[in-house]
């Protein structure tokens, strides 16, 4: 009896100790997880109606970690010529591998009022100020973290 109480109490013992382990690893996990960098290449119009556009964000995802990360949620608002032109969020999980970077489609709905000017410099070519900010959320095999992301920059136009 005396045996089989220790080895009850050694089996509990190793799992509260892999718990705390794990909750430790998991909290902590922000000390060694470099946030990904988002980057807006292009932009694609579709458009849905008269009033209604759907806009394509070609966006690099890049991951400057030693392992790979499964972005789980995306959510975003684009403000381009510092209007805000649209809000979006991926659907779907995408996996971004080690030290490497994904092109990602984002769409964003917008309507043609939203535009504004834009839409022309969209057309000419020029090159345009954007500005993407949301939350994303990331899962590695150590754990999740979300964190939130502002990225400012110009997409060139292709000459």
């Amino acid at each position: 009896m005396k045996g089989s109480n220790h080895s009850k109490r050694t089996v509990r013992g190793g799992l509260l100790f892999l718990f705390a382990l794990s909750f430790f690893i998991t909290s902590c996990l922000s000390w060694f997880l470099e946030k990904p960098s988002i980057t807006v290449r292009e932009i694609i119009l579709s458009p849905r109606s008269l009033l209604e556009m759907n806009l394509l964000l070609g966006i690099e995802v890049q991951n400057p970690n030693r392992f790979d990360l499964t972005l789980t949620s995306f959510e975003y608002t684009v403000h381009l010529n510092n209007e805000e032109i649209g809000t979006g969020h991926l659907e779907k999980e995408i996996l971004v591998p080690a030290s490497s970077t994904t092109r990602v489609q984002a769409p964003v709905a917008a309507t043609f009022k939203n535009l504004g000017g834009s839409l022309k410099t969209i057309l000419t070519g020029e090159d345009l100020p954007y500005k993407i900010a949301g939350k994303a959320g990331v899962k590695t095999a150590f754990g999740s973290l979300s964190f939130s992301f502002s990225k400012e920059g110009r997409i060139h136009s292709k000459s």
